[in-house]
């Protein structure tokens, strides 16, 4: 008796972390199931997979432009033209089951060689607003899987096709969505958590000490304080909270995240859709200062589906001050039993079992070959 092939799917990532940790979890799961994993991505992905999981890596050209910018827009075209052809040879040594596509321009030579070549292809949109890359291809692709209910910018036909999974998190992020959230106790601890991010990190570096600063004494007295600070800021953050007199730990990245959040009673961040969604799996109140530069405002929409399920507050960069954001945090952290309903509502819009289903709509489109 033959043995059945093995099944291979490619993983078109890379970028940013955004894209290539929900393509990471993705990935060990469909290994759990047995599949192999084939990674293909542009060069800049080298820094950030060192710990992906494919047996194989496809280094294909790509390139993005600027939009008004016709010079640059036929280059990328040409560059992604290039990584095309690449895909499609290794494809034909290769012979994936199926390509998955995440997004940004790393994605789009991978997921054209596979709309060529008719073989099953799936993209997952991580955020609110359908991106760019995905956008151009959605209409091409066998499937189209999506973290939030909400799909803006996407063609209606792909929207109204659009099956909603959830964003596949890190597997000890998805470990804390059976914990319970534990309010703070009255003069008991408070423990505020600051998470940074890729871009725009210096506004929250500078700001959320400052805020912390302008809190009332009985408030600060009770703080613990775990900050993502740049580099180039955290000599004036220590400063600060020294001077407001605040036990604060700072670093500029911090590796154990899912225990930091899992005893966070309140947690700042940007409105990313790894960050928004690792937050309500977790079950945690939050602060969310969208990107004010994001395209089309994707960090806005992410941050609203938790605001508008009463799970996070929502602070624009233009309307963010030391004295607003310090209001904010004394209402907050006073408030135990609000930030238990918070929590609960976080928790309500939360799929912590995205990377499971994405799997599953993967073997389908496998499948249906």
């Amino acid at each position: 008796m033959s043995l059945a092939p093995r099944r291979i799917a490619v993983v078109a990532a890379g970028g940013t972390g955004g894209h290539l940790f929900p393509a990471q979890a993705l990935a060990e799961t469909l290994i759990a199931r047995g599949w192999g994993v084939v990674l293909a991505s542009d060069q800049r992905v080298a820094g950030l997979a060192q710990d992906f999981p494919a047996e194989r890596r496809i280094g294909l050209s790509a390139a993005t432009f600027r939009r008004g910018d016709p010079i640059g827009m036929a280059r990328a075209g040409l560059a992604v033209a290039r990584g095309v052809l690449q895909a499609r040879a290794a494809f034909r040594e290769i012979r994936p089951s199926v390509v998955v596509g995440f997004g940004g321009y790393p994605s789009a030579p991978a997921l054209v060689a596979a709309i060529l070549d008719r073989r099953p292809s799936v993209i997952h949109e991580q955020n609110a607003v359908m991106g760019r890359a995905n956008r151009l291809l959605a209409s091409h692709v066998g499937t189209v899987a999506c973290a939030f209910p909400t799909l803006l910018k996407a063609p209606p036909k792909v929207a109204a096709r659009a099956v909603v999974v959830g964003n596949p998190v890190r597997p000890a992020i998805q470990a804390l969505a059976g914990l319970p959230f534990t309010p703070p106790t009255a003069g008991g601890p408070l423990r505020l958590l600051v998470t940074g991010g890729s871009q725009g990190a210096r506004l929250l570096s500078e700001l959320v000490p400052e805020a912390v600063k302008a809190l009332p004494e009985e408030l600060r007295r009770r703080l613990i304080v775990q900050q993502q600070t740049r580099a180039e800021s955290m000599a004036n953050a220590r400063r600060v909270y020294q001077d407001a007199l605040v036990d604060a730990e700072i670093a500029p990245f911090f590796r154990d995240m899912a225990g930091r959040l899992r005893d966070a009673h309140l947690v700042i961040g940007r409105a990313g859709a790894g960050s928004v969604c690792e937050f309500a799996v977790a079950g945690k109140p939050a602060i969310l200062v969208p990107l004010a530069i994001a395209l089309d405002d994707d960090q806005g929409q992410n941050a609203r589906v938790l605001a508008d399920a009463g799970g996070a507050e929502v602070a624009r960069e233009h309307q963010l001050t030391v004295e607003s954001l310090a209001t904010a945090l004394a209402a907050l952290l006073g408030n135990p039993e609000r930030l238990a309903r918070m929590a609960a509502a976080a928790r309500s819009v939360a799929i912590p079992d995205a990377a499971e289903r994405l799997a599953d709509v993967v073997e389908r489109a496998a499948a249906s070959r």
